[in-house]
């Protein structure tokens, strides 16, 4: 009977879940410093019989490092920020696959942070992502963090920008050329035959992107040197800006753009594809269809594009690029480069469809 009971009480158990470093301490009868030293190849500091005793008991216990606990001790985590301004958005997605591809390559991983479009959670959303010691960051967000805010905030790490700039903010900054991309949406539909154009957006203040946007399509219709001022004197365009509750300003403002349009169709340029919804649904609701009662060409081609109406002609961003650029570029000052900060601008590309025909 004692025999049994000694047997019982000298098999090691191994506690629920993965190893600790103090299990392994438990099982040797050490401490969690000898453990650590035997662990850090300072096993000349020990006896021969506490360092057989260590090893046995890792043995027993399956025990191995915590792989971000090794890395924080070489003063490397391997964890890279990305911050977002709405995850919900397909870009935001779309551009996360890019970097997040990129980043695995590289051997690094990411860490997301969801804004949900709250500019106030951007400090939070940085101060997270610190504490767990990532090594850099990637914003794609609203530029509430700013100047020397930013400065504290980000303790000295580098920083790349996605689509949105910031102010005050002298980082690598990678984006679609808006101002190429309007003019090639716009282009196409004056093409098409159309003469009444309007730019919807989401409210533009403080997001670069969308500002670029609004001011590329003013700039191209208000310019004589778009090369088709004499030709189409009756060539018009107007923006609109609009939230997501807004349905009857929106729905004001597409019965005006029709009435301005007379007897020819007129045509939408929508900023994203979030805001192309929103059109379709306004669209709808007036029963009006696509390529008969109006033309739209819409930022961002998504999976469902094709399967709106006749299908929605739109302006491809090369997002799976324009992430791994981003975790390109932000790699690249991790492993030591010194260089001035960089403007990435990609091209966008027409994806023509039946939303654009005119008829």
């Amino acid at each position: 009977m004692s025999s049994a009971k000694t047997s019982t009480k000298n098999k090691a158990v191994r506690a629920p879940g993965r190893a600790t470093i103090a299990d392994v301490a438990k099982e040797a009868g050490v401490s969690k410093a000898t453990v650590s030293r035997f662990l850090n190849h300072r096993e000349t500091l020990l006896t021969k019989d506490i360092a057989t005793r260590v090893e046995v008991a890792i043995a027993a216990l399956a025990y191995s490092p915590s792989p971000m606990a090794q890395a924080l001790k070489r003063g490397r985590s391997r964890l890279i920020g990305l911050v977002v301004a709405d995850v919900t958005n397909p870009f935001s997605v779309a551009v996360l696959r890019g970097a997040e591809k990129a980043c695995q390559d590289a051997g690094y991983l990411l860490m997301l942070f969801n804004l949900n479009n709250d500019r106030q959670r951007e400090m939070e959303a940085i101060e997270a992502l610190a504490a767990y010691q990532v090594e850099g960051f990637i914003l794609n967000t609203l530029g509430a963090v700013t100047g020397a805010a930013a400065e504290a905030a980000f303790h000295g790490k580098p920083v790349v920008l996605v689509d949105r700039r910031h102010l005050e903010m002298n980082c690598d900054f990678v984006s679609l050329d808006n101002l190429g991309a309007v003019r090639l949406a716009a282009q196409h539909l004056i093409e098409a035959g159309y003469r009444e154009l309007l730019f919807v957006s989401e409210p533009s203040r403080d997001v670069s992107s969308r500002q670029e946007r609004m001011d590329a399509f003013r700039s191209f219709m208000n310019t004589p040197a778009r090369g088709v001022a004499t030709a189409l004197p009756d060539l018009h365009g107007d923006t609109f800006e609009t939230t997501s509750d807004d349905h009857a300003g929106l729905d004001s403002a597409l019965l005006a753009l029709k009435k301005r349009a007379g007897t020819r169709p007129p045509a939408i340029i929508s900023s994203n594809a979030v805001m192309s919804l929103r059109v379709v649904a306004a669209l709808a609701r007036l029963g009006w269809q696509l390529g008969r009662d109006v033309g739209l060409v819409g930022f961002d081609e998504t999976e469902w594009s094709a399967y709106i109406g006749p299908g929605l002609s739109t302006i491809a961003q090369p997002t799976d690029e324009l992430g791994r650029l981003a975790a390109g570029c932000l790699i690249e000052r991790l492993k030591g480069l010194e260089l001035p900060a960089r403007q990435i601008l990609l091209a966008g590309h027409l994806v023509p469809r039946g939303s654009s025909t005119y008829s």
